[in-house]
């Protein structure tokens, strides 16, 4: 209902304008009244019309030239029609500049077209305040692991303020029934994996904290880290072997390039064999 009073009101002083200026080609007396009623009755429309002096600043003031331009562009006319020299030529041009202003702001609507650019430019910002709000309401995304023994070490250890935090688990070997080695890394590139409590991984796993061996991996660097966990298997050396090829020959599964540091013997059990 509002928006078609407007428009009525809108029509209504288009013709009273194009009345105005017709007026003015051929009496003085109408330029000065004209012009003060166009500019009063830009006024009165802006007033009226708070959505366009509240539009947001990045369009707020070509909205407001926008509405103002038929009451600007009247005024000048008027103006200008005092100022015109006197003929049939002159009189012809004159007519024909008030018939395109009266057809322009009838067709174009400039009053219309303000207030629809203010509120487009008032619904992206909406938009886009609406779009912040959600993106930092969002629940972080539960990170995805490779495999379940990623999943352990990341929920385990590597929280924060866990045992090992920033690391991931890159690769992991059961090489015997009673060892597993894992293989730990950073998850930001370029940054050595902290200091890892061999005590911290005791307490949490129940394990002897002699069966619990942290270090270098071969050939790698401060990024990586080697975790031996559990006693260390020793297979028996056949001819012609020796305990470092037999470790060579496990750590190849394990973790190739892991050297043999320390050996002991001892009968494998039943079930091993």
């Amino acid at each position: 209902m509002l928006a078609r009073l407007r428009s009525t009101v809108g029509r209504a002083a288009t013709v009273a304008g194009a009345v105005t200026l017709t007026g003015g080609l051929g009496n003085d007396v109408v330029t000065l009244p004209g012009a003060a009623a166009a500019v009063v009755t830009a006024g009165v429309g802006l007033a009226v019309n708070p959505k366009v002096l509240r539009a947001p600043e990045s369009v707020r003031w070509t909205a407001v030239a926008l509405y103002a331009a038929p009451h600007t562009g009247c005024a000048v006319l008027l103006a200008g029609e005092r100022l015109a020299p006197d003929g049939p030529v002159s009189l012809l041009v004159q007519a024909a500049v008030v018939a395109l202003w009266t057809g322009a702001t009838w067709l174009l609507r400039p009053g219309l077209t303000a207030r629809d650019l203010a509120a487009e430019a008032l619904a992206q910002e909406l938009a886009a305040a609406a779009k912040t709000v959600e993106e930092s309401t969002v629940e972080p995304v539960a990170p995805e692991y490779a495999s379940e023994a990623a999943r352990w070490w990341g929920e385990t250890f590597a929280v924060e303020g866990g045992i090992a935090p920033g690391t991931v688990l890159l690769a992991h070997q059961q090489v015997s029934e009673q060892c597993v080695a894992l293989v730990i890394g950073t998850q930001e590139r370029g940054k050595p994996v902290p200091d890892i409590s061999t005590p911290g991984l005791s307490a949490a796993l129940d394990l002897p904290e002699e069966q619990i061996d942290i270090g270098p991996v071969p050939g790698r660097g401060a990024g990586v880290r080697l975790v031996v966990l559990g006693q260390r298997p020793v297979v028996e050396a056949g001819p012609g072997d020796d305990d470092a090829e037999v470790w060579a020959e496990i750590a190849a599964t394990a973790m190739p390039g892991v050297e043999l540091v320390e050996a002991t013997t001892y009968e494998m059990p039943k079930e091993l064999t």
